[in-house]
């Protein structure tokens, strides 16, 4: 599957899959439900950017005809003058464990290095996702250590695994 894995800007006839994929528990999975919000944060986003803005963006994960998830990246500022990017993953659960998300994760990596002076691409992820860690370490990512207490979900705080890649990693 991962040759046919591409990424694309988020359509708007794409935003029913994008809002089901990040609000119902079944299709959100353990990792990434936060509970019930506003569903329709999503449109005014689109609305507003496309959501392509500076120094945020989602990108559609499609092969051929078919959805199968979203990547989306974030600026983190790393000191007063640096930043680097910080991304994220939400994929169908028809497409989990094909190879989908170390391509999906490859390819928005060498989309941020190519068309941004970025030096470093960051991704969190659960310390209990053990796909995910597998995923960003095929995709290229250097496990950098565990981050104690740092998002909360299901009523608790939860640690995470810190991963990187650096420009010259590639």
């Amino acid at each position: 599957m991962d040759d046919l894995v591409r990424l694309r800007p988020v359509a708007e006839d794409d935003l029913p899959f994008i809002e089901r994929l990040r609000t119902d528990p079944e299709l959100a999975g353990p990792f990434l439900w936060e509970g019930w919000f506003d569903v329709r944060r999503f449109r005014r986003r689109w609305e507003a950017d496309g959501m392509l803005g500076e120094d945020t963006g989602t990108l559609l994960v499609a092969a051929g005809g078919d959805r199968l998830g979203v990547v989306s990246y974030r600026r983190v500022a790393t000191t007063a003058r640096s930043w680097c990017w910080s991304i994220g993953i939400a994929l169908a659960p028809a497409a989990r464990g094909r190879g989908a998300g170390t391509r999906a994760q490859r390819l928005l990596v060498e989309y941020l290095f190519a068309h941004t002076p970025a030096h470093r691409v960051q991704a969190e992820t659960d310390v209990d996702n053990l796909a995910e860690q597998r995923a960003l370490e095929r995709a290229g990512f250097t496990r950098e250590g565990v981050m104690r207490g740092w998002s909360f979900l299901g009523g608790r705080y939860r640690d995470e695994v810190l991963y990187s890649v650096l420009r010259g990693d590639l």
